[in-house]
């Protein structure tokens, strides 16, 4: 692994991170602690550690497939993997927007479930590059299945509430 692949690969999970925690910290200052919840929703302190371990993986395991798919000269691969990559990103920083920022539970579950299917993707094409980092990463898409079903579970508990982020 090439460090300023690293460099890149971090750099880009870190803008995700960024924005996820700019929208989030305000809303677990005010609103997030009024929502129901269900039971098995993990205690605060969990979210930052978790995410800043997947965030980390994502940046390693992203960076060894991009330059093993460089050193193969599988150009094109590693341009849909970056496209991947980007997206991936994208959704992850706009689903704390989604929930965070606007308070829209239901569609946040639906931008959860993206993120789900774009983890499982991201992680698939690890895997076929690179059998090792591909199990590295399968934690990631895991947690977004979880986050999916926690997510959609505190949209119907609060149903039919106002959007919390306006109230």
């Amino acid at each position: 692994m090439r460090i300023s692949t690293l460099i890149g690969t971090s750099l880009a999970t870190a803008a995700a991170a960024f924005i996820g925690s700019v929208v989030t910290k305000p809303a677990v200052e005010t609103w997030y602690p009024k929502l129901a919840k269900p039971s098995f929703v993990p205690p605060d302190w969990a979210f930052p550690v978790a995410w800043t371990a997947l965030y980390a993986d994502i940046a390693v395991t992203s960076a060894v497939t991009l330059d093993q798919l460089d050193e193969n000269g599988e150009h094109t691969q590693r341009q849909r993997y970056l496209a991947a990559l980007g997206a991936n990103l994208v959704l992850n920083g706009g689903w704390s927007w989604i929930y965070f920022g606007r308070g829209a539970l239901g569609t946040a579950s639906v931008a959860a479930a993206a993120l789900t299917v774009s983890g499982a993707d991201l992680a698939r094409r690890t895997a076929q590059t690179n059998p090792a980092a591909g199990a590295a990463l399968a934690p990631y898409p895991a947690w977004c299945a979880f986050a999916t079903v926690l997510s959609t579970s505190t949209w119907w508990l609060n149903r039919g509430r106002q959007s919390p982020a306006v109230s």
